[in-house]
């Protein structure tokens, strides 16, 4: 069986010479020819049209497919297994934009395919060319596949499935366009570990990885080739042929060889006088035939047991059943690796990965840096890459996205994208989402997810806080004097004329006015939250309670006055007091109901200081009340104050000597004047980020400036005169009704005549002086 094999070596070297095995060593085609007679003679026992298969150099994808190949084996794997290595490579890189480039034909388009699909479905690698070098190529078709290539100057590696030749036309384009260095090649096997493509293109090959199935050189075979010669060699009718090609002499005058070559003399020696290199598929053929010795020999086995060569069941087993016996060989090839097949016939992966370095130490040349079995195992220390780099080159379409920035992928190009920024009060969800912070949150410094809002209320180093703060604390001081100066006085004529009930009273909402800023500066709980509800128009409607039962009970003397000489009912001070506290009364009511229908608690209003920068956001903790409900507490004192306006402009031609009307309705007309500048300053900034701070301000300063009115125009001078001019502070002689209002008509007419008023008498206030009895 040797013998036959041997006879094809001259034709074998006739095809390699005629370009048809381009760079493919003469032992690998000599096993070749080989295993192709074994397995003929071993079949041609077999019917014809079930006759197994078994290749050693076969990689098309397509042969796995059982359906139309299913005779078909091979040992070595199929590029479907290579195309993979290749994607995993890519993977490992960290590359997800790269282009193909595929030789004519089913090996390279194949492969291509497949490695397309096998990027499809492992997602992140997209293709940015696909090019096929045509059969009939040129310099100018190679420029133009180099041009094509640079169009995405992102995509940087490139995918080779192509033949020595194509591989040497694109390298030399590549110095041509002066590009070398730039692109990042992955050769198939058929580059693999070879020289003969980049002899003289060493340059343009730097950092190129390539992969080849793993495979050993066979020393024996070697041995036995290498003392092959023209004598001992003889059955080999080509063998000739083969000597005058290799040593490019001339052995006879029938020879194609030129007639001034010279003659052969019979001594040249193969790996001596000419080169030699093992070609590397000579361990898979060798595989190839004992895989089908040993299917045969477990048929033989089974079938035969009782004899010791072919018997008549197994003449008659068929190719199904030797099939049968291919399929289930598992053993250990010539390389020490496992031979084994899959259902489809294909044999294991097992790639070993190659990157040609210029290597100082040990020259240029191919370098393994892992291997591919299944899965990769690359060893990422050992690569290098053009113009000496450590660190890995990048072939990526768009560069990652920055935290906080979401991917808007370009359509139909899921590894192109745009980065956005998640704005706002958005954080990154993930690479292609942002979503809204919750109400209560925002987004983190680098926005990879949302963090509590600050909590803040109005402090009292606060500069909103300190003005109201420090005209309360003068204005209660100043009530506490007048206070403390009425008290100290309670019985002299000033302090009784002014009606020392009321007075007393309307200190008291002074006072309470005051208090009221430090309520609502306190920090929020329900304890304060309570007592602002309480005081918040309790201090203001107790002022103008207070003032408008002086107010009415003025108006109320001079018109029964002008009717009749009896004193108008309800004017005691007891009366007075009544009246005062069931206005008051009123006020407490609502308060009350309030506490009932919504009781006081705080609230965190994260929309009042959400600002559009979101690390100036605050939440704001406050009572839970509104604008609303701030102006309807309000809105009962200020109807009283409107009420006690009104009185004291009726009243306003009431002689000055007699009442205190006058200072009642410049109290009032000032206060008016105050509370119309807060209305539109408190409303119009509700849309602030500083409302918390203006309203708690305006609201503060509003009613200081309405308690220290009052206590200005109302108490003040009373107290100037208690202090300073005690000489007008003298009992005058009680009057009846009917004289006083008799002497204040007379001398209000004699007012509009002259100018003049009387004077060296103490003000009084009208029916203090007045004899209940008269």
């Amino acid at each position: 069986m040797v013998a036959p094999g041997m006879n094809f070596h001259l034709h074998i070297h006739r095809l390699h010479h005629r370009g048809h095995c381009p760079n493919t060593f003469l032992g690998t085609e000599v096993i070749v020819k080989l295993i192709i007679i074994i397995i003929i003679i071993i079949i041609s026992a077999l019917r014809p049209s079930e006759i197994p298969q078994i290749s050693y150099a076969s990689t098309a994808p397509e042969l796995s497919d059982d359906r139309r190949y299913d005779f078909f084996s091979r040992v070595v794997p199929p590029d479907s297994f290579q195309a993979q290595a290749m994607v995993d490579v890519v993977k490992a890189m960290g590359w997800n934009y790269v282009s193909t480039v595929a030789s004519e034909g089913s090996y390279g388009e194949k492969g291509v395919d497949a490695f397309m699909q096998l990027s499809r479905e492992a997602g992140g690698i997209c293709i940015a060319q696909s090019v096929k070098v045509p059969h009939d190529n040129s310099p100018a078709v190679f420029d133009k596949i180099i041009r094509l290539l640079l169009d995405n100057q992102q995509a940087r590696a490139v995918i080779l499935f192509t033949s020595d030749e194509d591989i040497r036309g694109i390298l030399n384009a590549t110095k041509r366009a002066d590009q070398v260095g730039h692109f990042l090649w992955i050769g198939s096997d058929s580059w693999g570990a070879k020289n003969s493509p980049i002899q003289q293109l060493e340059d343009a090959a730097v950092g190129a990885i390539t992969i080849l199935p793993k495979r050993a050189t066979i020393s024996g075979f070697d041995a036995y080739f290498t003392s092959r010669t023209l004598e001992n060699n003889r059955r080999n009718v080509w063998f000739a042929e083969y000597w005058e090609e290799n040593f490019n002499c001339k052995l006879m005058s029938s020879s194609k060889k030129d007639d001034s070559s010279r003659k052969c003399t019979g001594q040249e020696r193969i790996g001596i006088d000419s080169k030699y290199e093992q070609e590397g598929k000579v361990q898979f053929v060798i595989d190839a035939v004992y895989a089908m010795a040993h299917a045969l020999h477990n048929m033989q086995k089974d079938l035969c047991p009782e004899n010791s060569g072919i018997c008549p069941e197994m003449e008659q087993a068929g190719g199904k059943k030797l099939l049968k016996y291919v399929r289930s060989v598992s053993f250990n090839g010539s390389a020490g690796t496992a031979v084994t097949f899959n259902r489809n016939g294909d044999a294991p992966g097992r790639y070993d990965l190659f990157q040609y370095q210029l290597n100082n130490v040990t020259g240029p040349g191919y370098h393994v840096i892992g291997q591919w079995t299944e899965t990769l195992q690359i060893n990422m220390e050992d690569l290098q890459w053009p113009s000496g780099e450590r660190e890995i080159p990048s072939s990526v379409c768009s560069l990652p996205c920055r935290s906080g920035e979401r991917k808007k992928v370009v359509k139909g190009i899921p590894c192109c994208w745009h980065c956005e920024s998640c704005d706002g009060y958005q954080y990154q969800l993930n690479e292609f989402t942002c979503k809204l912070c919750s109400y209560n949150m925002r987004p983190d410094a680098n926005r990879t997810g949302c963090q509590p809002i600050p909590i803040t209320n109005l402090e009292w180093s606060s500069p909103w806080a300190v003005i109201p703060v420090f005209l309360a604390m003068l204005g209660i001081i100043a009530t506490i004097f007048v206070m403390a100066t009425f008290i100290r006085y309670n019985d002299t004529p000033i302090v009784r004329a002014s009606g020392r009930e009321l007075s007393y009273v309307l200190l008291t909402g002074i006072f309470l006015c005051y208090i009221i800023t430090f309520l609502m500066i306190a920090k929020p709980d329900v304890g304060v939250c309570s007592f602002r509800r309480i005081f918040l128009g309790l201090g203001m409607c107790i002022s103008y309670a207070a003032l408008l039962t002086k107010t009415n009970r003025i108006y109320r003397i001079f018109e029964e006055g002008k009717k009749s000489v009896t004193p108008p009912k309800l004017i005691s001070p007891t009366s007075q007091l009544a009246i005062a506290s069931s206005l008051i009364s009123l006020q407490l009511l609502g308060v009350f109901i309030w506490f009932g229908v919504d009781p006081p608690n705080t609230i965190i209003d994260y929309d009042e200081q959400k600002t559009v920068d979101p690390i100036q956001a605050r939440g704001v903790l406050k009572c839970d009340i509104t604008d609303l409900q701030i102006i309807c507490s309000l809105g009962y004192s200020i109807l009283l104050m409107v009420t006690c306006t009104v009185y004291a402009i009726k009243t306003r031609g009431v002689p000055e000597n007699f009442n205190e009307a006058k200072p009642i309705g410049f109290t009032m007309y000032t206060t008016c004047i105050v509370w119309l500048a807060f209305i539109p300053i408190f409303f119009g900034t509700a849309q602030s980020a500083e409302k918390l701070y203006i309203q708690t301000t305006t609201l503060t300063i509003s009613m200081n400036l309405s308690a220290s009115v009052a206590l200005g125009m109302l108490f003040v001078p009373k107290v100037y005169v208690i202090i300073f001019k005690p000489q007008l502070n003298v009992q005058k002689r009680k009057r009846s009704f009917k004289a006083v209002v008799t002497a204040a008509t007379m001398t209000s007419r004699l007012s509009h005549k002259a100018g003049c008023r009387p004077n060296g008498e103490a003000k009084t206030e009208l029916c203090e002086n007045v004899d209940p009895n008269s």
